[in-house]
């Protein structure tokens, strides 16, 4: 592995202790050039990742804290009329920066979160029939409290398939939560973190170009028939279940393939294999079988993610996988 990739993944674990599975997929997601949705309960470190990933990459970070008063031109920006000029100024929003936290992304209303359908997709922004580029390395990375609905708002199916990978984290063990009460004592003994338990910010790790380039790199990863064949399978058995009224779309099953490239170049794989495939499967389509708008629905969807997860898991014991792909 790279050393600055190294370095990058060790930082995060440190940063956030008993987060090892959710580190890797939010690098994975970066290094696919995707967009990462982090689910959990409070308190558990969703902002604390997506904050250190900022911070140990030196390109331009905003966060934007979701409300529903937030209106789609605080997030894309908007034309300011300048009377001395007679002419209009675009106002950028904080969605022009290289990643950009959306903290809490189902309390903004409906009408914001279509505001960033384009940008996610496309990356790209159109304002006033004028259409401006997003930076070249561009990630959204949005967090989502599963846990309490209460002045919530369902996101959509449209908007959940733009997520390469949604990201689980919960609390952890008793072992691992003593390790973080006791990494935060020392930080307060050396000064190292304020009283509100952030660490004191530090140089980044990675430069914004080193990412462009390893980006470049994934895209060009190999992957055998066999492999996109599986991928497909591994699609069609979610359409054809009888427990799953859902499909994987299009978006979904190459989801699954640029992270199934990314775990593979984080694995130093010379290719793509059916274990990065197998990696890639479930944090790339949990999400997008998520259903219902209500919020009966909704807390009905939270309390069968754990059988939804499982399924999957043995779905991907069931599907087979070309002898061809296994021994590339």
């Amino acid at each position: 592995m790279d050393p600055d990739l190294k370095a990058l993944v060790a930082h995060l674990e440190t940063s956030v202790l008993g987060a090892e599975t959710a580190v890797r997929e939010l690098v994975a997601a970066l290094l696919a050039g995707g967009h990462a949705l982090i689910e959990g309960p409070p308190g558990v470190g969703k902002t604390t990742l997506a904050k250190t990933l900022a911070e140990s990459v030196s390109a331009s970070f905003k966060r934007v804290q979701f409300t529903p008063d937030l209106l789609p031109a605080d997030l894309v920006g908007y034309s300011l009329y300048r009377q001395d000029r007679g002419d209009f100024d675009f106002v950028e929003g904080p969605v022009f920066a290289n990643l950009l936290l959306a903290d809490e992304i189902n309390r903004a209303s409906p009408r914001l979160q279509s505001a960033l359908l384009e940008c996610m997709n496309e990356g790209q922004v159109t304002v006033d029939g004028t259409t401006r580029q997003l930076p070249e390395v561009f990630q959204v990375v949005a967090t989502r409290n599963n846990r309490h609905r209460a002045g919530t708002f369902p996101l959509p199916a449209p908007q959940l398939d733009r997520f390469l990978v949604s990201i689980e984290m919960s609390l952890p063990d008793s072992a691992v939560r003593a390790g973080i009460l006791k990494q935060h004592a020392a930080r307060l003994a050396d000064g190292s973190e304020g009283a509100s338990g952030q660490p004191a910010p530090r140089p980044p790790l990675v430069d914004l170009g080193k990412i462009a380039e390893w980006q470049r790199r994934i895209r060009s990863l190999p992957a055998s028939d066999g492999i996109l064949h599986y991928v497909i399978r591994l699609c069609d058995a979610i359409r054809h279940h009888p427990e799953l009224d859902a499909a994987i779309s299009n978006r979904g099953a190459l989801a699954i393939m640029q992270t199934g490239r990314a775990i593979a170049f984080l694995e130093e794989h010379p290719a793509v294999y059916p274990e990065d495939v197998k990696q890639a499967f479930l944090p790339a389509v949990l999400h997008r079988l998520e259903a219902g708008d209500g919020d009966f629905d909704r807390d009905l969807a939270t309390r069968r993610r754990p059988a939804l997860r499982l399924l999957l898991e043995e779905m991907l014991e069931s599907v087979p996988v070309e002898t061809a792909a296994a021994n590339q």
